[in-house]
């Protein structure tokens, strides 16, 4: 692909406006943390961990669509990698800039439970980017990650630290292998499938 078509591609999937999405993401974060002390009480960036991860895979899960499913389907090269591509260069940058929001404590609230959460939360959007489409894949994320933040207060032992992963400490191994398994098995999906058609044959 020629740096034409890079540039073409990075446009009809709408990048440019998703780094300034995810970079306006890391400042609200930033802004969030320091109004609710989060530097001097790790505990009270729980709302943070959990929102910040969740709009930045909202933001990567509209960037999933594709605008041409007729000329992706008659690509000479497979269109996998550059879906994986995409999702991992996308993930990965938001996972190198949230973090930058509850630097400290890592063992509670901190960078690891972000980078965590961001995981987790894309992985659960790429997958519901194939199953129901780019513009509704923030939908399940937001509804699983919103039932347990309401639901799993003091939840951090056991089988809770699989099922309640978002509202974990960065430590539990529990959590991260929770978290691990829905980013393989969201962006595995994605990179192999593609995000749902929108159009009147996809049912949008």
């Amino acid at each position: 692909m020629t740096s034409n078509g890079h540039l073409l591609h990075a446009r009809s999937r709408a990048l440019p406006a998703s780094l300034a999405a995810l970079a306006a993401t890391t400042g609200f974060a930033v802004w969030a943390a320091a109004r609710l002390d989060g530097f001097l009480d790790p505990d009270r960036r729980v709302p943070v961990v959990a929102l910040a991860p969740l709009l930045a895979a909202a933001v990567i899960g509209v960037s999933l669509r594709s605008p041409s499913e007729e000329l992706d389907g008659t690509a000479v090269r497979p269109w996998w990698p550059r879906r994986l591509t995409q999702l991992a260069g996308l993930t990965a940058l938001s996972a190198a800039l949230l973090p930058l929001a509850v630097l400290g404590h890592p063992e509670v609230f901190g960078p690891p439970a972000m980078i965590r959460n961001t995981l987790g939360c894309t992985g659960v959007t790429a997958a519901a980017a194939v199953l129901l489409g780019a513009r509704l894949s923030w939908l399940p994320a937001f509804g699983y990650v919103s039932a347990v933040y309401l639901g799993s207060a003091g939840a951090h032992s056991g089988a809770a630290t699989v099922w309640a992963w978002p509202m974990q400490p960065g430590t539990q191994p529990g959590a991260w292998a929770a978290a691990l398994g829905a980013f393989t098995v969201g962006g595995a999906l994605y990179a192999v499938r593609g995000a749902r058609p929108e159009g009147p044959r996809g049912g949008g």
